[in-house]
């Protein structure tokens, strides 16, 4: 289904009725960390997975400018790493010069973010969303593989003082491993003004691993509603934000086994070799807009392959 909103804008809808204005951009596979729970953003595992063509940034900001003139409003970057990207400020600030799009952000995990929070900040980007697990360093190294706790919370600050906000600190709920941490994470966002805490369920995968981890934010839930003196459920993917006594936000993530979650999924990925990906959860419905980019595809062929991807997209849990 492709629905025009008016004459000269146009907004894609899938055939279950959901409008797609949001774009998640992994820009590269490469990444300075080896968490042990990463899905790659849906793109698979194996040992080529960092030797894939990227997009040059011209062809990510030429993709950004047809899916604005199709109802998209949001950018999301991605990894990988994304600060690893090599073009990352020319890459937002071309995505910025886009009349259209009103958010540009990133999800990082905050190793190098000391650095290039100033420069990106200038550059257009608006927030940022750092992978924080946890604020124990034997914790931190034996979920990441590397010692680097104390360059992801100067990130954190660097990001702040930077105006990129809010900073969302995503902190993936871990059974037997980071559970035990999240009052001290609430109070570490509370010190912090301007940064929300992000708890996110675990998303399982084919090791026996993740599954042992995997734990079951309903229980947060119950918690916080108690220490909140105000719960609101945001239109998007109906995810609970709570309003902590005493200051201090933390929103819930619950993507597994969620209805409401899938159902209010407005959000279209492309992976690092230039894919349109419907859904995070699959790999068997790609649709490939880089090799047509680069053998000289119109903007209008292109459209037609945003259209295509967006009548793919179905509901993972219904």
């Amino acid at each position: 289904m492709f629905s025009y909103l008016s004459e000269g804008s146009r907004m894609l809808i899938d055939p279950f009725g959901r409008p797609v204005n949001n774009l998640r951009i992994s820009l590269t596979q490469k990444c300075n960390l080896n968490c042990f729970y990463c899905h790659h953003e849906g793109e698979g595992c194996g040992s080529d997975l960092r030797k894939k063509d990227e997009m040059a940034p011209e062809e990510v900001a030429f993709l950004v400018k047809v899916a604005m003139k199709l109802g998209v409003r949001s950018v999301k970057l991605t990894g990988g790493e994304p600060l690893l990207y090599d073009g990352i400020e020319e890459v937002i600030r071309r995505i910025s010069s886009i009349n259209g799009i009103h958010d540009i952000s990133m999800t990082t995990n905050g190793v190098l973010l000391s650095k290039w929070a100033q420069p990106l900040a200038e550059a257009g980007l608006k927030r940022v969303n750092v992978s924080l697990d946890t604020l124990s360093r034997e914790k931190y190294k034996r979920i990441t593989g590397v010692d680097a706790l104390e360059k992801v919370i100067e990130g954190v600050d660097a990001a702040l003082e930077a105006g990129l906000r809010p900073v969302k600190l995503n902190m993936v709920l871990l059974r037997g491993i980071n559970v035990s941490d999240l009052e001290e994470m609430i109070e570490f966002s509370r010190k912090r003004k301007g940064s929300i805490l992000q708890l996110i369920e675990l998303v399982p995968g084919d090791s026996r691993t993740l599954e042992e981890h995997r734990f079951d934010p309903i229980f947060i839930e119950k918690m916080l509603e108690d220490m909140a003196a105000r719960v609101v459920v945001r239109k998007m993917h109906r995810r609970k934000k709570f309003f902590l006594n005493g200051g201090g936000e933390v929103e819930v993530v619950r993507p597994v086994h969620n209805s409401e979650f899938c159902a209010n999924c407005n959000r279209m990925r492309i992976t690092s070799d230039g894919k349109l990906k419907p859904c995070l959860m699959r790999n068997d419905n790609l649709v490939d807009v880089l090799t047509p980019i680069r053998q000289g595809a119109s903007e209008e062929e292109i459209k037609r392959l945003f259209i295509e991807a967006v009548n793919r997209r179905s509901p993972y849990y219904r």
